[in-house]
Order: structure tokens, then C-alpha cells, then sequence
């Protein structure tokens, strides 16, 4: 009998895939600096009701509902391999992994294979004295339970993190251009959402997975908190001024969104602290390299 699994006993790898819904032969599994991985599985049940019963009469199968959420730290090593399939669409079978005993050889493994999955919504975040975050939304297609590991991947692991000292926030003409460093910025936060519409039709076999994931319309939105001591936010609004804005990610590392405007500009004061002046900005292009 196998004691129950601790979160140290858990590992999270993605591969992108070449066919949808289809892990690739032999992959290279990369690491995903997870810190709270929840692993779910809806069945959509169809529940039937009529009359002469108070009950249900029966429980069908519908659509199959896989939703993976990861929040995640940075990786030092590779910011971007993850969260830049936001931008691509990639399709990506990501693996949850609980094992016992060394990883290289467990002696007993869980393995949840998440197919067919892409990214819905990205936050990422920086704080003052913390270390680069995100939080990633995935839509997949289907779940394999298993017990081993993919046969014959190789797993890597992305270590470290990126800390807020190694981050930075520009500003630049609406094209991301003309680049110049923010140094009023104790926090930000960015926002990409590509609003996934899970596509089931009615066939023969596996009706009850979806069996495309088309993008939608795409959001992009973000929030700075500035120390206040200017009023640029306040005469961009006035102006109606576009600029773009790119956030260091670690390394050589960033996101840069273009033709951007304030959505929303304020200076919270209250008694007994300082003022802070938070910023909230919508973007039409983003790029994450």
C-alpha cells in the first residue's frame, strides 16, 4: 500500500504537440516551477429528469470539461518557455506527475496526461521583495490516467526564479519604439486572455470530447502601481497619448505591448500612509520573446 502523496512528491512537464490532441513520440518534457498545481476532471453530466420520480432517472455522459490551472514561478533559467504559448496557440500535453521514491526511478507513479490543451488566460505579475509569478489557465481535450511515466521522454527541469530586483518596466512611442526605463513602478501586472471556444460536434466517436479550440477575440490589459510623484498618467489620459510598455522577464526576457492607452488612472490617499498611483492600461499588440 502507498502512503499518501505529498506536494513534494509532484512535478509538472509540458511538450508542444504537432497534431492536436496527440502527444508526441518520445518527447522532451520541460519543467514547470509550479506552486499549487490542481489537477480536475468535469464529466458534463447530462442529468435526466421525469415524471413519477422525485429522483433523477438517469446520468449520461456530455461534454468532457478539462480545465488546468498552474500558477507558477518564473524560471531563472528559461522565463518564457511556458507562458509564451499564450501568443503562439500551441497545442500542449501537459503531464501531472506524483511519484514515489527518487524521480529518476520511482518506485510507484500517478501520472494525469493532460491533452490538446492551450492557454486561455496568462497573468503574470511582479511585487516588491517577491519573485516574478504566473498564473496560467489551460482548455485541454482530454485526461489519460496512468501509472508511469511517457515511454520514452526525457524530462527536464527549469530551476530557479527570476526576483523582482532583476525586472524593469519601459515606456516608449505607441510602436515600441523610443524605449526609456519607468523608475517610479513598485508593482505591475499584465493580463492576456484569448477567450478559447470549446468546439464539440455530434459524430460517432468520442462526441463527448471537443474536437476543436479556436481563439477568440483577445484581450490585453494590465495595472502599474507607481509612486506618486508625477502627474504623466494623469495628462496621458487628458491627452488621449498611445505608448507602448515592456516588462522585463528575467535575462534577455520580455513582454512588450504596443499601442496602449490608460483605461482607468487613480491616487488611493489615506491616512497615515503614502500615496501610490495605480494605472490600468488596455494594449491592442503584444510580444513575448
Amino acid at each position: 500500500m502507498v502512503e499518501t502523496y505529498g506536494a513534494h512528491e509532484c512535478r509538472v512537464y509540458f511538450v508542444a504537440e504537432s497534431v492536436y490532441g496527440q502527444t508526441p513520440a518520445n518527447p522532451a518534457m520541460l519543467g514547470i516551477n509550479t506552486q499549487g498545481v490542481e489537477p480536475s476532471l468535469d464529466p458534463g453530466l447530462v442529468k435526466v429528469r421525469g415524471v413519477g420520480s422525485r429522483d433523477l432517472q438517469s446520468l449520461s455522459k456530455g461534454l468532457r470539461k478539462v480545465i488546468l490551472k498552474i500558477p507558477n514561478a518564473l524560471s531563472s533559467e528559461s522565463p518564457t518557455s511556458f507562458i509564451q504559448h499564450v501568443q503562439t496557440l500551441n497545442s500542449l500535453s501537459v503531464q501531472v506527475l506524483y511519484y514515489k521514491g527518487l524521480f529518476a526511478s520511482p518506485t510507484d507513479i500517478i501520472s494525469f496526461l493532460y491533452k490538446g490543451c492551450r492557454i486561455d488566460k496568462l497573468d503574470v505579475e511582479c511585487h516588491i521583495e517577491d519573485v516574478i509569478k504566473s498564473t496560467v489557465e489551460l482548455i485541454g481535450q482530454n485526461v489519460e490516467v496512468g501509472t508511469s511515466k511517457i515511454t520514452g521522454a526525457t524530462y527536464g527541469d527549469y530551476a530557479g526564479a527570476v526576483p523582482y530586483n532583476e525586472s524593469y518596466v519601459m515606456r516608449g512611442l505607441a510602436d515600441g519604439s523610443g524605449l526609456g526605463y519607468l523608475n517610479r513602478v513598485t508593482d505591475w501586472k499584465f493580463t492576456i486572455e484569448n477567450n478559447l471556444k470549446p468546439v464539440p460536434v455530434i459524430r460517432s466517436a468520442d462526441g463527448h470530447l471537443l474536437k476543436y479550440l479556436p481563439a477568440r477575440h483577445r484581450n490585453l490589459s494590465g495595472e502599474l502601481t507607481f509612486e506618486f510623484e508625477d502627474k504623466s498618467e494623469f495628462e496621458d489620459v487628458i491627452n488621449d497619448a498611445e505608448f507602448s510598455l515592456k516588462f522585463g522577464l528575467g535575462g534577455n526576457y520580455s513582454a512588450l505591448f504596443k499601442y496602449c492607452k490608460w483605461e482607468d488612472v487613480s491616487t488611493p490617499t489615506k491616512i497615515e500612509d503614502l500615496v501610490s498611483l495605480k494605472a490600468k492600461f488596455a494594449a491592442r499588440d503584444v510580444w513575448i520573446s
